[in-house]
């Protein structure tokens, strides 16, 4: 009884060992993570207002971001541009900060060549904004799909009361989307690669 016993101890003691490591955050990503989920099941327009290459991809186009689905680690926010669905940003807590990661898909639920590229934060950044270096894998991404020039992309992202802000900088390149969030519009339909 007493080997029994001991056994049951030692199996109890194994399988709390098993148990997940908790998920640390500081408070700056954290409360800029509930920023942004606070509007979670929520869509809302946007305007260009930084492109200093003037890409025809965003002109005279209806811009949406919809934080579409949203976990106490994972934030989904699909980023439609027109008709075009192929964008999600995806934000996750790390354990050691946040990341971010820009998932786009073709019409058919395929990955693009250039995928999941995106940063990481390397400081404590503040509530409302956070800063995210692009990370290795981006950067070999990029040199392989011939825009070595992206290597030096930081994206940013602003949360405040009545506006988000997308922002992407490099030497010589600035984009940046501002979204009203006074206003919530209609939901879009699923982005590409996801379903309803």
């Amino acid at each position: 009884m007493k080997k029994l016993i001991t056994t049951i101890f030692i199996a109890l003691i194994s399988l709390n060992a098993l148990a997940d490591a908790p998920l640390v955050s500081i408070d700056s990503h954290e409360q800029f993570f509930n920023n942004i989920k606070q509007h979670c099941g929520k869509a809302f327009t946007g305007t260009v207002t930084v492109d200093n290459a003037k890409s025809d991809g965003f002109a005279n186009k209806e811009l949406i971001m919809h934080v579409r689905s949203c976990s106490d680690s994972t934030l989904h926010i699909p980023f439609h541009v027109g008709e075009d669905a192929s964008r999600t940003w995806i934000i996750t807590k790390t354990g050691s900060g946040l990341s971010l990661k820009h998932d786009h898909r073709h019409k058919d639920g395929s990955n693009d060549e250039l995928t999941m590229y995106g940063g990481h934060t390397v400081d404590a950044g503040w509530p409302q904004v956070q800063s995210f270096p692009a990370d290795q894998y981006s950067k070999e991404t990029f040199v392989q799909g011939g825009i070595p020039q992206s290597i030096g992309n930081t994206w940013q992202m602003y949360i405040y009361p009545e506006k988000f802000t997308y922002r992407l900088i490099r030497q010589g390149r600035e984009f940046r989307v501002d979204f009203d969030l006074t206003k919530p519009v209609k939901t879009p339909a699923a982005p590409w690669g996801y379903q309803d």
